[in-house]
């Protein structure tokens, strides 16, 4: 449980014995909003449920918290309780109380800032799912990064979380693929052959189709038509399918399953799921094609599930994906992350689920926007390698993970966002990845000084914790929990890397305020004391780069 819980519990238990005792009038009050104040003086926690009671109380929210606030027990966590106008109730955490937290981190380790909100339910996060007849490229990596680390939070929270990488190995983009790879393997052998108009023009086409003329000579030229199709398809697709995982992986994700398309189709999924919404009433047959009555649910426009020659059509694939993962293996939720072509896409899923006869909550869609490289002012739209389209591999080359992994997840999935991968290399204060790095390395530094010095802080005494900036540091670190419940429930992993940056900047106003390892007579206490302060900030800084996937390195 949070502080914020606590809190909430002791004046939702105060409103109840207020009303009880005819202090205040009974109404119905579901939600009790307990926020942090805006300016420190205002206390640690602020409710401003007066403000929400006056109406339908029909009282003065001033009278209203100054009731509430003669229940609200100050033993325990709370130095004292106060009143503010208009009508909000102020809460002061005990400074002891704070202190002790110190040891409370430490002992969490690696686990700290978890809380179980999820109780174990099955969660289904998928990402990336890019087609694999190309290399990825940057809004793929994007997606990538919020993906993991949400997946990571969401484990920190309770939830048992499984990373999908939907692998789209049917439909008419496989046949241009294989068409494509086909007329480069042509070329290879002098041949004229063009790559026809919906093929794909990029250079690594040509590479690819060099490298199965060097494994497979001309056999595939012997073949059938059909065939011979089918073979450099499937090779090409093997080596694309490698490449992605390479990629991925070089972007320290890891997937849980890889599930392919086409089993869709070969393991019945297809065929239940037509029949399930047949069945429900939202299946047509128009002009020999089968339809989606989707405009019944909410969409734009309803949606042709197989066409009149007999081919499904990439909203069929969807629907029996997502019959799969709800019906077949039984996710309580299932999370999409998409790229901004799948925008308009929004309407037809949700009509999918609720065809599907399945509560809408269940299913959350995040579209994470463009993104544009930069290198100082200027754009970036071409491979200094290839002279071809900018690729995730080219990024990471460039920048490193760490630095790719911060900055994809330093904005809202939901705006656009400029990548500059200058600023991404500098070692300096204006580079955040740098700052919140050096913040852990400086702590691993004090920690490394202590050791070199033979100081045994066991025994510190956290209760001499009393300066301003040890506390602002303990409440900062505090925050965590908080904030890994907040990305659960909001799908939003930005706040965690800026998280991070306001914890560095609190342990490096603490480093300049309050000396650590001190050499004079008498302050062998309070040393031992910050040390253990220290430490805790290890534990949570860590914990930070731990759930971001980012490196916490010992030195720069």
């Amino acid at each position: 449980m949070t502080i914020r819980e606590d809190i909430e519990l002791l004046v939702r238990k105060a409103l109840a014995d207020a009303q009880k005792s005819e202090l205040l009038p009974k109404v119905d009050v579901e939600e009790i909003t307990i926020e942090r104040p805006q300016k420190p003086e205002h206390g640690d926690f602020a409710s401003s449920l007066p403000l929400k009671l006056a109406r339908p109380m029909r009282m003065n929210p001033m009278m209203i918290a100054e009731k509430l606030e003669s229940l609200i027990p100050t033993q325990g966590i709370l130095d004292h309780v106060s009143v503010a106008a208009p009508g909000f109730i102020n809460f002061s955490l005990k400074q002891s109380w704070l202190a002790e937290q110190v040891e409370a981190i430490r002992l969490a380790g690696d686990t700290y800032g978890n809380v179980d909100i999820g109780h174990g339910q099955r969660v289904q996060i998928e990402f990336v799912s890019a087609n694999p007849v190309g290399p990825l490229h940057v809004a793929h990596a994007r997606g990538g990064v919020i993906g993991s680390a949400l997946a990571n939070i969401m484990e920190a929270a309770g939830y048992n979380v499984d990373r999908e990488y939907y692998f789209n190995d049917a439909g008419a983009q496989i046949i241009h693929f294989k068409r494509t790879l086909f007329a480069r393997y042509e070329q290879q052998f002098g041949r004229d052959a063009q790559v026809p108009e919906d093929g794909y023009k990029a250079e690594y086409m040509v590479d690819l189709a060099e490298e199965i003329k060097d494994e497979e000579g001309d056999r595939l030229l012997n073949l059938p038509l059909e065939q011979a199709l089918d073979e450099i398809g499937a090779l090409g697709l093997s080596k694309m399918m490698a490449r992605i995982r390479e990629d991925v992986k070089l972007l320290r994700i890891n997937f849980d399953i890889w599930f392919n398309e086409a089993t869709l189709f070969t393991d019945g999924q297809f065929e239940k799921s037509i029949q399930l919404l047949r069945d429900r009433g939202y299946v047509t047959e128009n002009d020999g094609a089968t339809w989606f009555a989707s405009t019944r649910l909410g969409d734009e426009r309803d949606k042709v599930l197989v066409r009149s020659n007999g081919i499904p059509t990439y909203f069929a694939s969807d629907v029996a994906y997502h019959y799969n993962k709800f019906v077949e293996r039984k996710y309580d939720k299932v999370i999409n992350i998409w790229g901004a072509d799948h925008q308009g896409h929004a309407g037809f899923i949700k009509a999918v689920i609720g065809a599907l006869g399945l509560q809408e909550e269940k299913m959350t869609l995040v579209i994470n926007q463009m993104v544009t490289l930069k290198r100082g002012g200027e754009v970036v739209r071409i491979s200094k390698r290839t002279g071809d389209m900018i690729t995730l591999r080219d990024v990471i080359d460039e920048v490193g993970p760490d630095a790719c992994r911060y900055f994809f997840l330093s904005r809202d999935a939901n705006s656009q966002m400029d990548f500059d991968m200058a600023l991404a290399k500098e070692q300096s204060q204006e580079n955040p990845v740098y700052y919140v790095q050096y913040a852990h390395a400086r702590i691993a530094s004090i920690l490394r000084l202590a050791e070199e010095r033979g100081i045994d802080f066991s025994d510190g005494d956290v209760s001499l914790l009393t300066h301003d900036s040890e506390l602002s540091l303990i409440r900062k670190m505090l925050e965590l929990p908080e904030l890994i419940e907040l990305i659960t429930r909001t799908m939003e992993p930005h706040h965690l890397p800026h998280y991070s940056s306001e914890l560095a900047t609190t342990f490096h106003s603490f480093y300049q305020d309050c000396r650590v390892v001190s050499t004079e007579a008498g302050e062998e206490a309070v040393t031992k004391a910050r040390l253990k302060l220290v430490d805790a900030a290890r534990t949570a800084l860590a914990r930070c780069l731990s759930l971001m996937i980012m490196d916490a390195p010992l030195q720069m």
